[in-house]
């Protein structure tokens, strides 16, 4: 593997490359979109960076993957955010493996970027890093509690749903039924934009969903 220098450098360069395809989107009969030279670029591009530092199993990839499908406009939001993400990662000087365990510092540091995105108009790719960051959380909380996070089919180890994880969390009484009901919405919203649901939440739904996981975070740390 490379330097991590040149690892953070040539992130930066693929979130501006994003931003610049971004940029230069036109809108036209199907809605906004960036030209096709751009996508191809950005996601090729990217495929291959993410693929070198993590795998292609990893989380990241197979986001990016999905995410990253079309020239819609949205799509290469969710670049920016992915590869904003991955940026911040190889800066402060995490890189995930299989079972680690994330720091709240660098969940906090998602969450900020979560916030800028919101800022700048993303809330789609906003609202898929905030339910990214409560994913990990309750997986955290949950391998903390000694509750199972993967299950076996066709017996191979595959992660158990993160909706599942909730309940058992609460029934368990890791933290409350409030608690429980508040994690349930955040989850249901972030489906809703990663299935490009768009139009079914808005701005301040995710700035509300922002302020709520992080105020859920503070109460049940991990440590």
């Amino acid at each position: 593997m490379k330097k991590l220098e040149d690892l953070i450098i040539r992130a930066g360069e693929l979130v501006a490359l994003a931003k610049e395809a971004l940029a230069h989107k036109s809108t036209g009969e199907w809605g906004s979109h960036v030209r096709s030279a751009d996508f191809t670029n950005v996601r090729s591009s990217a495929l291959s960076f993410i693929e070198m530092v993590y795998g292609r199993e990893h989380s990241h990839y197979r986001e990016f993957d999905a995410k990253v499908a079309d020239v819609g406009d949205y799509h290469m939001e969710y670049a920016v955010g992915i590869l904003t993400a991955i940026q911040t990662e190889l800066a402060t000087g995490w890189l995930t493996t299989t079972g680690s365990l994330v720091s709240a510092e660098i969940f906090s540091d998602f969450l900020e970027m979560a916030g800028y995105l919101l800022t700048e108009g993303y809330k789609d790719a906003a609202a898929v890093m905030i339910g990214g960051v409560l994913e990990e959380h309750l997986r955290q909380l949950a391998r903390k509690a000694g509750i199972k996070v993967e299950e076996l089919k066709d017996g191979k180890p595959t992660p158990r749903k993160v909706e599942s994880l909730n309940a058992d969390l609460y029934t368990g009484g890791i933290y409350s039924k409030l608690d429980n009901k508040g994690v349930t919405a955040w989850l249901d919203l972030r489906n809703k934009a990663a299935h490009a649901k768009y139009s079914e939440y808005g701005h301040e739904q995710v700035a509300v969903m922002l302020t709520g996981v992080q105020d859920f975070l503070t109460r049940n740390p991990v440590s």
